[in-house]
């Protein structure tokens, strides 16, 4: 079973690869998370992402790709995998398919976690955090007990740059223009699926599990 998540910035896209990954005992595969094992075991693919990342730069899809494969040959894909963060675009998503073509493997599934802008910017920008302990909140989800205040220390809430409606509106713009093409290439290749992402978390996964198996 091998999945390729998509989703908007906040769409609850990495939850739902979470419990995927826990409930079908498949791996959760984040390209953060293979940059991160192979810079620590420093493999000759981790030094090449490594000198990219300390000068600041992104890693280039080639060798993204090339750490990505390896990945896939490890024992715990042998029942399949949860990819989630790549491919962002139509460019990376046609060379994992020529790459997975040429290994004679292919994906299973696209699923799409699908929520309005509109909902997206209330979510996130809805978030407060601590700047004393970190805790999080949010103002219509998780509440504090006394507006503006952590319930954990007493410190103040704020709003993070990343979370205020303006800059969520900017990522979100980013992911129409460059990653949204994508739907139409997953539903062309015959494997999208679409859920609601709006639902309470179980619900979405209930869902995705419909589709899994099906």
């Amino acid at each position: 079973m091998k999945i390729v998540m998509l989703g908007a910035p906040g769409a609850g896209k990495g939850t739902q690869a979470k419990m995927i990954a826990a409930r079908y005992e498949i791996p959760h595969i984040s390209t953060g998370d293979i940059f991160r094992a192979n810079i620590k075991e420093g493999t000759e693919l981790g030094k090449k992402a490594k000198a990219f990342m300390d000068q600041g730069l992104l890693v280039p899809d080639e060798l993204t790709l090339e750490l990505i494969m390896d990945r896939f040959t490890k024992a715990d894909c042998a029942n399949g995998y949860v990819l989630d963060g790549f491919p962002r675009t139509i460019a990376q998503a046609e060379a994992l398919t020529a790459s997975l073509k040429a290994a004679g493997d292919a994906l299973d599934y696209a699923i799409d976690v699908d929520v309005p802008d509109s909902a997206i910017v209330e979510r996130m920008s809805g978030r407060r955090a601590c700047l004393a302990c970190g805790g999080t909140f949010h103002i219509m989800f998780n509440p504090p007990k006394v507006a503006g205040k952590c319930d954990l220390c007493g410190g103040e809430l704020s709003i993070r740059k990343d979370d205020e409606p303006e800059t969520v509106q900017k990522r979100l713009n980013v992911y129409h223009e460059q990653t949204q093409p994508l739907i139409n290439y997953y539903t062309a290749a015959g494997i999208l699926k679409s859920v609601d992402g709006t639902q309470d978390v179980n619900k979405v996964f209930d869902d995705i599990k419909d589709i899994l198996n099906a």
